[in-house]
């Protein structure tokens, strides 16, 4: 008898296991937690944020700062300033480089392919001063080219002072997890990085040297991108890692964890929070929805508009199939009308707000019609109706 209520009870027990399972599989995503000072996840296609810690405080990045040193490098090859076969000398500045680096001499010569792979992979510090070096002439000069384009991008807590992140001499070397996605998310811009940023090992020197990706994600982590990883006594552990997985692209900054694996683990959590919880979607609209509009005293009696670029947005998974467009449009508009001009707008809504709105605009000008048209399109008409009643 004891036998078969145990039986019976461990049956029961594992029924129950397997229920939990099953609704653990269809509920939201756990809390999310991250052991650091700051964080932030943004979509790399729409640059929405998506969650944030701390997001702008001002924090030491470490080498997260060749985040930016890497996206002013693709820009140069971009424009063909630089190429991937040629060859740069290494100065003195840059051989005595500290922290990280593949310990090049003063006077050596490499590739900008090959000190690409250096800095990305190996988070060398003399490689990426050489590369600096190559585009500025000097690693001030670069620094300058970095805080500019910081700038542009809206990076509003960040002050660079060095192109690697080295912060032994400094206390004004900083940034912000929002400024380090901003920055991140144009450097994604640029496929080639993706070229040494996947990559989990790499030899340079006829396979003298070997480089090991610093970002342990690219080999554990499923649809990795990049991107870098930065550790100093100041900064502590950081990231910004990258991820792609059915469409969605993500990018999880983690600025001063106090270990490694709380920098990896944070990163993988926001990653995996994203991909749970969220997706993105382009927005589509019928043109048949939109009607045409009346031109009053226009030279064209009416004109179809035609919509501005549809957004992508990124939503919680299960809205998209909500999402109805809803078209606002004039019955009619008074001649003259310019091409470009605003005719009117679509509001896509879902669950009764309104995620998103784009213009419907004018395809082409519609000049005012002068008295002499006037007079002419009557006589037109009139002509059409005469030859119609002869042939009745």
């Amino acid at each position: 008898m004891k036998r078969m209520l145990s039986t019976f009870l461990c049956a029961v027990l594992m029924i129950s296991v397997f229920s939990l399972q099953g609704t653990a599989e269809k509920s939201e995503p756990a809390a999310l937690t991250v052991k650091a000072k700051a964080a932030v996840l943004m979509d790399a296609v729409t640059g929405d944020v998506l969650f944030a810690q701390s997001p702008h405080e001002k924090l030491y990045p470490a080498s997260v700062t060749k985040v930016m040193s890497l996206l002013l490098f693709m820009e140069a090859l971009d424009r063909q300033t630089l190429q991937l076969t040629d060859t740069v000398t290494t100065s003195a500045d840059a051989a005595q480089k500290g922290g990280s680096q593949i310990w090049l001499k003063e006077g050596e010569t490499m590739t900008i392919d090959d000190l690409l792979k250096a800095t990305v992979i190996g988070s060398a510090n003399d490689a990426c001063c050489v590369l600096a070096e190559k585009i500025a002439g000097s690693e001030q000069a670069f620094v300058q080219m970095m805080n500019d384009r910081a700038q542009q991008l809206g990076m509003k807590e960040t002050h660079f002072v060095n192109c690697t992140g080295l912060d032994d001499d400094t206390s004004e070397h900083l940034t912000s997890a929002y400024d380090v996605a901003l920055m991140s998310r144009e450097l994604l811009r640029h496929e080639k990085i993706r070229d040494y940023t996947t990559v989990w090992m790499e030899s340079l020197r006829n396979g003298e040297t070997q480089l090991v990706n610093t970002n342990k994600l690219v080999r554990f982590y499923a649809g990795t991108t990049g991107l870098k990883t930065g550790t100093t006594a100041k900064a502590g552990c950081c990231i910004t890692a990258s991820a792609e997985r059915s469409g969605l692209h993500l990018i999880a900054v983690v600025l001063g964890a106090d270990n490694s694996n709380d920098r990896f683990e944070g990163a993988k959590a926001m990653l995996n929070w994203g991909f749970a919880a969220f997706e993105t979607a382009k927005m589509t609209l019928d043109n048949a929805n939109i009607a045409d509009v009346v031109v009053l005293g226009g030279t064209k009696e009416s004109i179809t508009p035609a919509a501005k670029p549809l957004p992508t947005l990124t939503m919680k998974k299960g809205v998209k199939d909500t999402v109805e467009p809803m078209v606002s449009l004039p019955i009619d508009v008074e001649a003259p009308v310019e091409a470009g001009q605003v005719l009117g707008k679509v509001d896509f809504v879902a669950n009764g707000e309104i995620i998103a709105s784009v213009d419907l605009i004018a395809r082409a000008a519609v000049a005012r019609l002068k008295p002499g048209d006037v007079l002419q399109r009557m006589l037109s008409s009139l002509t059409v109706r005469v030859g119609a009643n002869e042939e009745s």
